[in-house]
């Protein structure tokens, strides 16, 4: 896998917006963070320039108005975000992790029927995830 730019939390919330709908404008995108966050137009702003500079994001211009657009998959920017995940802090191993996770937190019943309803569909080889 190409290894993809790292993107800040701040960055990531962007993405999420543009990953969910897109082109969206620079106006439309403000409105959406601001639903969440008390960011003012200029941090909006940066934070779309700096996605720009990293080519995660793209932008095509109508007349006046910015649209943007994402250039990378979501799915695989989540696929290097886990992978690193797992390498830092399980040493790329699944299983400390799952481990981890069933022991510190308070999980439903539906939770766990669904890890174990994907864990046994790859374990049979399907890919119902």
């Amino acid at each position: 896998m190409s290894q993809l730019p790292q993107i800040s939390e701040a960055e990531y919330v962007i993405m999420k917006i543009l990953w969910e709908d897109h082109p969206l404008s620079t106006n439309e995108i403000c409105e959406r963070a601001q639903q969440t966050h008390s960011w003012n137009q200029k941090t909006i702003h940066t934070l779309l320039s700096r996605l720009n500079h990293k080519q995660v994001i793209s932008y095509e211009k109508r007349g006046r108005m910015y649209y943007y657009f994402p250039v990378i998959a979501q799915d695989k920017y989540l696929e290097q975000e886990n992978h690193h995940f797992l390498d830092r802090f399980y040493d790329g191993k699944a299983a400390p992790m799952l481990s981890a996770l069933l022991s510190n937190e308070e999980l439903s019943d539906s939770d766990l029927r669904e890890m174990y309803d994907m864990i046994y569909s790859k374990i049979k080889g399907g890919d119902n995830q």
